[in-house]
């Protein structure tokens, strides 16, 4: 439960450690702005405990808080690489503030590019797509296997067209993949910030054809291809195409931008890149750009 000059909000989380330290959204305690307002943990048994913002995210729509207790029962993050579709998922949380809720479904679609937020802050994920319900208040909560293990953290909703703001479940639920939220939540519990790798473009949102293409010109002081950047210490240049990661077709930015952020800095990938007429393979080892 999060009060702010902002207003309020309540949402979901899980216990990560025994000794206070909490998952969830940066979406949900986003009210209490960078230094002012308060959150407030109920834990399963009724007790409230004030909780401290460890760090947050909104690049990865993750926050770490902690609370003053050393008793608490975490829950095991499951390698999320070995999800299947068609698995069995149950979502955990308080939808409408209603504690407690489970939810059934299962894993619809894996690798799901999804972009939230607002373009001060957008949020791009590498979802797991569920058709288990999740709506608004199971932001933060868990998406967990038959096992009991967490393959997810519930984040958005989609909602049909034309609809302005989420209204609630359509069977469409999105959620952060497990090792995603494992790698980001145990940057912020170190330093209290989080990362992410970039590969030093700028996209062409305009570009209608296959693949997404790097700008051939550079916009509002920006280079299309950072000068020392994995990208061009690869190679690329202006007005290339890529058409794959990893063998994995891209066909808007997006999905380039969420392929690439469900990796770490540091690991290699490699571009299928087209060049006039010609088609070529580079690795590109990816950078490190500091998280909002």
């Amino acid at each position: 439960e999060v009060r702010g000059a902002a207003g309020r909000s309540s949402g979901s989380g899980m216990v990560l450690r025994e000794d206070g330290y909490i998952l969830t959204n940066n979406h949900v305690i986003a009210p209490t702005g960078d230094t002012t307002g308060q959150v407030v943990v109920v834990l399963a048994d009724g007790s409230q405990e004030e909780a401290e913002v460890v760090g947050r995210t909104a690049d990865y729509d993750l926050a770490v808080l902690r609370v003053d207790r050393t008793d608490l029962d975490p829950l095991v993050l499951a390698d999320s690489s070995t999800v299947a579709v068609g698995d069995p998922v149950v979502a955990i949380g308080a939808p409408l503030g209603l504690e407690g809720t489970v939810t059934a479904g299962i894993v619809s679609a894996l690798d799901r590019p999804v972009s939230a937020g607002t373009t001060q802050a957008t949020t791009f994920i590498n979802a797991i797509q569920t058709d288990a319900a999740i709506n608004p208040g199971n932001s933060g909560g868990p998406l967990v296997d038959a096992a009991g293990q967490v393959i997810g953290i519930n984040t958005a909703i989609a909602q049909a067209s034309g609809t302005p703001e989420a209204t609630g479940s359509i069977g469409l639920g999105f959620a952060i993949p497990a090792n995603q939220a494992r790698r980001t939540a145990e940057e912020l519990i170190a330093t209290g910030e989080a990362s992410y790798p970039v590969i030093g473009v700028a996209l062409d949102t305009r570009y209608r054809g296959e693949g997404v293409q790097v700008l051939t010109d550079g916009v509002d002081g920006a280079d299309a291809v950072t000068p020392g950047g994995p990208a061009a210490e690869a190679g690329i240049e202006p007005g290339d195409v890529i058409l794959s990661i990893d063998g994995d077709p891209v066909t808007d930015p997006d999905e380039l931008i969420v392929a690439v952020r469900a990796r770490a800095p540091g690991e290699t990938v490699t571009l299928r890149v087209r060049r006039g007429g010609q088609e070529l393979e580079v690795d590109v080892v990816l950078d490190e750009a500091g998280s909002q």
